[in-house]
């Protein structure tokens, strides 16, 4: 762990004993006043001359500037004007003083930057500080923020539902406008949720997190698993729309002649994604969780949707047709009470 905190300065501290003030007349407002006067090079005048103008500052010889034992010669006004040392009614304490001031925004801020130790991840590191930070009780002045790798980190955490959410939705009104239809585009969807289980069951068994790698990876599978059921609803529609064949036969010759592409498509993106997974290359660790979220997805849905995407269309089908038919009864009985009325 590096901090950017440098506190290799020494600056001296005055501690005004107050009531010894007080008991030789010295206000606290005189003190600082002489110290400023001492060593804070106010303005006193202007002297003009033919030529220029000079500022006159007021301030202590410039060899008392940098000695500690000048304060001691200092000299404040008490009561009835007598001259009364700082030395007999303040104390001088030398204390550690940071070399540089970092701001972040308009406050002070002090950055720790750590490294992650050998099989821990980001996650687990942002845990164990968010959990050090409540233990230890720190007021509520001070803020802690997490900056660089740790802050986007957090931000991709949050926003990742939100991105497979959009996603979905995207390839739902796609797909809608393609089939022109509400129902089949669940039909295609519902193929998804096994590939995101066993691709997210994968990358625990290895030992992977869901990095933004494995999301890419996610999504990845989610086009390449949608594909397959595309192909046989596709065809299935094909077949019931111009052929007037019944579903139970449309998607059964789908699934038949459709079998041959779908696997051609699916064992070239797994062996494709395969070498990634295994880890080949310069900063294979990297795209490694991308490879086993792929393929661990493709491995087991693909023979899952074989056999579940026929089943769901059948259903989806006659959930349409049960919905179509409860819809121009809906019709009929309206426009009958509106002839009637």
């Amino acid at each position: 762990m590096a901090t950017d905190q440098s506190t290799g300065a020494v600056q001296l501290m005055i501690k005004i004993n107050r009531d010894s003030a007080a008991r030789l007349g010295v206000d606290v407002t005189t003190i600082q006043q002489t110290l400023y006067d001492a060593f804070g090079q106010p303005y006193i005048t202007q002297l003009y001359g033919p030529l220029n103008t000079y500022h006159v500052l007021l301030e202590v010889a410039p060899r008392y500037q940098t000695d500690v034992s000048a304060l001691t010669r200092i000299y404040v006004h008490g009561s009835g004007g007598m001259l009364i040392p700082l030395s007999q009614i303040a104390t001088l304490e030398p204390v550690a003083a940071t070399l540089a001031i970092n701001h972040q925004g308009q406050f002070p801020s002090v950055t720790l930057s750590f490294n992650l130790a050998p099989g821990y991840s980001l996650g687990d590191a942002v845990d164990a500080i968010q959990k050090a930070e409540a233990e230890i009780g720190k007021p509520d002045t001070l803020q802690a923020s997490f900056q660089g790798t740790a802050q986007q980190f957090q931000v991709s955490l949050s926003t990742q539902p939100l991105l497979i959410t959009a996603a979905l939705f995207a390839v739902y009104i796609v797909l809608g406008v393609l089939y022109e239809s509400f129902v089949h585009p669940l039909t295609i969807l519902l193929s998804l949720p096994s590939a995101a289980v066993w691709a997210l069951l994968f990358l625990w068994v290895f030992g992977f997190d869901l990095t933004m790698m494995a999301i890419i990876g996610l999504l990845m599978l989610i086009g390449i698993v949608k594909k397959n059921a595309i192909m046989m609803i596709d065809f299935a529609l094909e077949r019931l729309r111009v052929e007037q064949m019944p579903a139970e036969r449309a998607i059964y010759e789908a699934a038949v002649l459709r079998f041959r592409p779908i696997m051609m498509t699916t064992m070239s993106a797994l062996f494709v994604t395969l070498p990634i997974a295994i880890g080949f290359g310069a900063g294979s660790d990297l795209r490694q969780p991308l490879g086993v979220a792929v393929v661990g997805g493709l491995i087991v849905s693909q023979a899952l949707t074989l056999f579940t995407t026929p089943v769901t269309y059948l259903y989806m089908e006659r959930f349409s047709e049960w919905a179509t038919i409860r819809l121009v009864r809906l019709r009929r009985s309206r426009r009958g009470s509106a002839a009637a009325a």
